[in-house]
């Protein structure tokens, strides 16, 4: 009995070596995993932390959040999802072990009862010859060597699942930790984006609407601008070009610059002219701007009746088959690659059967509908209206209203997107080389960037060299404008330029009256502005915020706000023409 016990004792003793000492392999950790998620969310607080201390919830810095929340939470279904295939597998190595420790039981009362058989003198005596004796001792030696073995690595792998067991717990603690906390900031984060929105909404309503005269009268001013609505004319441009040299004899300036010019929905004629020269056939072109299937033989001897006066002065009252009249038409220089021609030639085939409903009605020939005039074009377009001859773009089997402008400054729009009644053939897009995250990008990447019109200030003053520039004063009272209008609505008929007379029949108020008006509000006004700057959405091409600094501080405004205040406000017909606008400083 007390060699037995001794026995257990050395058992007992080998296995707490084992425990301490045996080696054993472990799965990949999660802790560094855990601690950087750890640091993520506390970054996270302190975002939120610093949102909640602002002076007004920036949507920016919320979206900033949020793409930050959703990488933490996708991070977190990965780490939940690991730990939850590492428990099915501590699993089944548990029910494995369940079979080994029998096996361990079996091979520790083996190894228990030959410690007593491996005596070599009992082997010695038990055995008739010398060969007899080596072979059992080697072989209790290998059964014994065995037995060893199995126990060390049976125990080991014990103690291994006990470890990772222990280190799963601690594990899923962390995680449940880390995702109270992402769910506290999702909770915050949703709170945010509704108070954000809410606020948005109130500052809308705070802002008072344009009255109908005010619109007028802006509507004036844009149409006395003659934007060059088609590619082939050389009427209006740049009034204060940034590479012309035109002089308003005042300095510093600040001009608005509008990228491209209205309507941007369809064909942007410029822009098939960058994709024919980037080697884009006239298929490939129509259907980057159409929804619109391309049919070919459609029928040509339809009479078109033109009826009206042209932009060179021509009077109509003629017909022409699609095919003549086609021919007619003066959109784009002739001199342009072939492809865009013939991209503008089924356009305008395809506008003018819409819009006389098959030659039902008359269609007028200027900018209006689209330029026409008397004598033929060049027989380079010639040519390629014989090329394209019948084709037409259709929906639903119905030539489509196929809408063309000079330049789109980078991007195009349905028709819903400028107010226009919705189409199923009109798209949204960028109509760039390359995707665009910069003003650089556009002014680089666009396929229009070429045009004349592609980034342009519009209106002048002919006391200022007929320029668009603005004086530092002239600035700030637009910009106090604007701040007053949020400020009172009350307020807002008198707020008209100052140089034309008031559409509403009422006083305008004059750059003074507007800061006196402000004082006896509590604000400071603006005498002068020393910067400007914008933000913009370059998946949509819309300026988002604009940033003024001056005397009296900083501003920010939304950028559609900005737009209506200055167009009302600015002096003589200067205008922004378009959603995406930036602010030149010389």
């Amino acid at each position: 009995m007390k060699k037995r016990h001794l026995f257990a004792s050395a058992i007992l003793g080998f296995l707490t070596c084992l425990v301490l000492f045996a080696p054993f392999v472990t799965s990949p950790t999660k802790a560094d995993e855990i601690d950087d998620l750890q640091k993520q969310i506390d970054a996270l607080n302190k975002a939120r932390e610093m949102s909640v201390n602002a002076t007004k919830p920036l949507e920016g810095q919320l979206d900033t959040l949020r793409t930050q929340l959703a990488s933490i939470q996708v991070r977190l279904q990965s780490l939940s999802a690991s730990i939850a295939a590492k428990e099915q597998d501590l699993q089944v190595r548990e029910d494995k072990l369940v079979v080994q420790q029998v096996l361990l039981n079996s091979r520790v009362r083996s190894y228990y009862i030959r410690s007593f058989l491996t005596d070599p003198l009992t082997v010695i005596f038990s055995q008739s010859n010398s060969g007899d004796i080596f072979r059992e001792l080697s072989y209790r030696q290998a059964t014994t060597q065995e037995d060893q073995k199995i126990i060390m690595d049976v125990t080991a792998e014990m103690i291994d699942l006990s470890n990772q067991k222990d280190k799963l717990e601690k594990d899923k603690a962390s995680l449940a930790v880390l995702q109270k906390q992402v769910d506290e900031n999702a909770t915050f984060l949703n709170g945010e984006i509704t108070k954000a929105k809410a606020y948005q909404a109130d500052l809308s309503t705070q802002i008072a609407q344009l009255s109908a005269r005010q619109q007028q009268l802006i509507a004036q001013k844009l149409a006395s601008l003659g934007l060059p609505t088609s590619a082939y004319t050389t009427k209006g441009g740049c009034s204060s070009d940034l590479t012309n040299g035109k002089d308003p004899g005042f300095s510093p300036k600040f001009a608005l610059f509008t990228y491209g010019v209205p309507h941007r929905v369809g064909l942007n004629q410029y822009g098939a002219l960058g994709r024919a020269q980037a080697g884009q056939n006239y298929s490939d072109i129509l259907h980057t701007y159409f929804n619109a299937d391309l049919a070919s033989g459609y029928n040509q001897g339809i009479t078109i009746h033109v009826a009206g006066t042209n932009e060179y002065g021509q009077s109509f009252d003629t017909n022409w088959n699609i095919e003549e009249y086609v021919k007619h038409v003066y959109e784009v220089p002739a001199d342009w690659p072939m492809e865009a021609l013939k991209a503008q030639a089924i356009a305008a085939r395809s506008y003018a059967l819409a819009y006389t409903n098959n030659g039902s009605s008359s269609i007028c020939p200027s900018q209006s509908c689209q330029v026409v005039k008397q004598e033929l074009n060049s027989s380079r377009w010639i040519d390629a209206v014989n090329a394209t001859a019948g084709q037409v773009l259709t929906s639903g089997g119905q030539p489509i209203k196929a809408w063309f402008s000079s330049t789109a400054g980078g991007y195009y729009h349905s028709s819903s997107d400028v107010g226009w009644n919705s189409t199923a053939y009109t798209k949204t897009g960028v109509d760039a080389n390359g995707s665009v995250s910069s003003f650089a990008d556009l002014q680089s990447k666009a396929y229009d960037h070429s045009s004349p019109w592609f980034y342009c200030d519009w209106g002048s003053r002919s006391a200022y060299s007929g320029t668009a520039w603005l004086k530092p004063d002239e600035l700030a009272d637009i910009v106090n404008v604007l701040i007053l209008a949020k400020a009172d609505s009350s307020t807002q008929q008198h707020l008209s330029q100052v140089d034309k007379p008031n559409p509403d029949g009422v006083d305008t108020w004059d750059a003074g009256r507007v800061k006196q008006e402000l004082r006896s509000r509590g604000t400071t006004p603006f005498n002068s502005i020393d910067s400007g700057s914008v933000d913009a959405d370059f998946s949509s091409g819309a300026t988002t915020t604009v940033h003024i600094s001056g005397d009296a501080g900083s501003r920010d405004f939304s950028g559609t706000d900005f737009k209506n205040y200055f167009n009302l406000r600015a002096p003589s017909n200067i205008n922004i023409v378009g959603p995406l606008f930036t602010i030149e400083k010389r």
